[in-house]
């Protein structure tokens, strides 16, 4: 399918001329006087997530010109396509199908009239391995002799477990403690293990090729201590989470689930990768988790563009980037258990939309995805906020917050209270800013935010954010006219590293330019 890149649409030229024209001084806080029922208009309802998009630097006749954009880019086709299983990730010829992974087996609804018997016979692979793969998780959950999980892998067979296993920790098994292992250095590996005994430990190696630099190493190394401290049993104490069976078996494991070359890494929390999440959760937890994705698919296929919030989402993201130039986007979730929540979206959306060149290889004239950051309120608000308020340059923020507290509110009274009136307060300051003559208590204001409001942090939940994310990254590359689903730009540092490695015991150090010779010369032992 031939995709209309943004720039070389009507609705570009006239979004310019519009931002050029009213955009460029638009003032949120004299759209509020103007306008009694803003809030109403930009705010609202999808499955398990509120959204007030009301004190962002938007109106009518910018989301209506954005909308326009969608639809000359061909977004409804590019979705329709992705859910009937058409190739939509041509650099690799795959497809891109994670949303069968959380799609009932008995769903009567179809995503798109075009849906293929491969997506048919694809969807009874997805449910075989799902049953197999909780039937685990509730087996390794009654085993009392197992009280600690070390999952080992790396990029999303990490961030999206580790992300979700400490965002639903309320609904956890009692007597289990998960852990992660992703980085190559020796010193998180060995602040894990020293806390653990083999015979109570299972090791989840997760690489769908099992070649993984980092989790291979991360895997021997844990093996030998496994082995080194009289651990017996190398099957019962260790499973993959792999396509390569033979080389699991090499390694002596005989329990592995598998996933599919249609599932990239930053999209594969759904699929085996989120076992760890499934022995946490439970099998019905998983279930709820993968429901309320599921839910979020059918309203990103369903909802008309104006009513889709995961459209409105990825088109503000575009107006910001490309019209109003902000280069990054803040992510305050006021929820503790949702510290990762950051470090999440920034797999998802730069892995997936930090691309220089459209569809066809040809260099882009305009700039991709922001840069991601944050850390969980009201932690932030004593770092970085003072940046947001008064810096130089305008960051649009996005709040996350949770209506009822996971905690007994009578245990713990006012926190919960004090904490939701921060969240407010600082999107609130960030619109309103406060003058003064003196400069240094100035506070610009027109800042804008986006507020994502969940009634409640639960497995169903927190499946729905996640989704309403995906689909939003989506549609950003859409627009953009780029890959979103390769990962090229993460290949060639570990191409070079491999190279480099011997270089560190020989201090051979030909052919190296002058500035890694002269460190890898102070470097090596």
């Amino acid at each position: 399918m031939k995709r209309l890149r943004c720039d070389q649409t009507p609705a570009w030229a006239a979004l310019q001329a519009y931002f050029d024209a009213s955009g460029r001084q638009f003032d949120a806080r004299a759209a509020f006087a103007q306008d009694a029922r803003r809030f109403e208009a930009f705010s609202q309802d999808a499955p398990h997530v509120f959204a007030d998009l009301s004190k962002n630097l938007i109106d009518a006749d910018s989301q209506a010109l954005l909308l326009a954009l969608a639809r000359q880019c061909g977004l409804e086709q590019q979705r329709d396509a992705m859910f009937a299983g058409e190739l939509i990730n041509s650099t690799e010829q795959r497809a891109v199908m994670h949303f069968l992974l959380r799609n009932p087996p008995l769903a009567q609804e179809g995503y798109a009239p075009s849906a293929t018997n491969n997506i048919a016979e694809a969807q009874g692979q997805v449910e075989a391995t799902l049953t197999a793969m909780l039937a685990y998780a509730e087996q390794v959950r009654a085993d009392a002799a197992i009280t600690d999980i070390v999952n080992i892998g790396i990029g999303g067979s990490d961030l999206g477990p580790q992300m979700a296993v400490l965002a639903l920790g309320e609904f956890a098994a009692a007597g289990k403690r998960l852990h992660f292992v992703s980085n190559i250095d020796g010193d998180e590996l060995a602040g894990v293990l020293r806390r653990l005994k083999p015979g109570n430990t299972l090791f989840l190696i997760a690489s769908k090729t099992f070649t993984t630099l980092e989790t291979m190493t991360n895997a021997r190394s844990a093996k030998a201590w496994f082995e080194a401290q009289g651990g017996q049993g190398i099957a019962r104490h260790f499973a993959a989470l792999t396509t390569n069976v033979a080389a699991a078996n090499d390694f002596g494991i005989s329990t592995t689930f598998g996933f599919w070359d249609w599932v990239g890494g930053r999209y594969s929390l759904w699929s085996a990768i989120g076992l760890p999440l499934a022995i946490a959760i439970g099998a019905a937890g998983f279930r709820e988790f993968l429901a309320g994705a599921h839910a979020m698919d059918a309203h990103f296929c369903g909802a008309a563009l104006e009513d889709n919030l995961p459209v409105r989402l990825g088109l503000l993201d575009v107006w910001y980037r490309n019209f109003h130039g902000f280069s990054s986007r803040s992510i305050a979730p006021y929820s503790s258990a949702l510290r990762r929540w950051p470090a999440y979206l920034q797999q998802l959306e730069m892995e997936s939309n930090g691309k220089r060149v459209d569809i066809d290889g040809q260099p882009l004239p305009f700039d991709t995805s922001p840069v991601l950051w944050g850390e969980p309120g009201t932690n932030g608000q004593h770092a970085y906020f003072q940046m947001l308020h008064q810096g130089t340059s305008v960051v649009p923020v996005e709040f996350v917050a949770v209506k009822q507290a996971a905690h007994a509110p009578n245990d713990l009274p006012g926190h919960h209270a004090k904490l939701l009136a921060n969240a407010l307060a600082q999107a609130q300051a960030l619109m309103r800013g406060k003058a003064d003559a003196g400069g240094h208590q100035d506070f610009p204001g027109n800042r804008p935010s986006t507020f994502l409001l969940l009634e409640q942090l639960t497995p169903a939940s927190l499946g729905a954010l996640i989704a309403l994310h995906e689909h939003r990254v989506f549609v950003s590359g859409v627009i953009w006219g780029i890959n979103s689903f390769d990962q090229w730009g993460v290949e060639l540092g570990k191409v070079l590293a491999r190279d480099i490695e011997p270089r560190l015991h020989s201090g051979d150090v030909s052919g190296l330019d002058g500035s890694t010779a002269g460190l890898l010369q102070r470097l090596r032992p």
